[in-house]
């Protein structure tokens, strides 16, 4: 068996760093795209705090059975990309799907989230969920609006009480 090359090992432990520190993989094909489409598309994710770069399917396959994501392996036939998403896999999600309806070239193939293979479907779904700032606004306005009926309750106590009050004061001095 002969030695793998320096360059390859380097580029399979790159990948293992890379499978390990991301909150998600996803897997796209590129086939047909042309090289400022791509640029395009890496710029864009770029600045979403994801990173897609292409390698060679038999190194990613390695680096995925080494890192225990072997679950990956089915989706890398053919030119394929990775995206290595960080923060927030829905919005990098979506803004793989936009891309891809407009350059019908890339094709969403799945991922990788958590451990768990994602397949077209799932990839999809998480292209739907609202991005992460949109999903705390509304956990926290969920978590304000009991609040808010607690505190106009408490509210409500003492100004019934004084409203009560005036009332009794009231119908005294019409009595008297």
């Amino acid at each position: 068996m002969e030695q793998p090359r320096p360059e390859k090992v380097a580029i399979v432990e790159e990948l293992k760093e890379r499978f390990d520190s991301s909150a998600a993989v996803l897997v796209t094909e590129y086939r047909g795209l042309k090289v400022s489409e791509l640029e395009e598309l890496r710029r864009e994710l770029k600045a979403k705090g994801a990173d897609i770069k292409v390698f060679k399917n038999t190194l990613v396959r390695i680096a995925a059975s080494q890192s225990g994501n072997s679950v990956v392996e089915p989706l890398l036939e053919g030119p394929t990309a990775l995206t290595f998403v960080k923060d927030d896999p829905a919005a990098i999600a979506k803004s793989l799907r936009e891309f891809a309806k407009a350059k019908p070239a890339l094709v969403l193939k799945g991922g990788l989230m958590g451990g768990k293979k994602l397949g077209v479907e799932e990839t999809l779904a998480l292209a739907d969920l609202p991005s992460r700032e949109v999903l705390l606004a509304q956990f926290a306005g969920a978590l304000s609006a009991p609040m808010q009926k607690f505190a106009s309750l408490l509210k409500a106590v003492p100004q019934n009480f004084a409203y009560a009050l005036q009332a009794l004061i009231d119908s005294k001095s019409e009595q008297g």
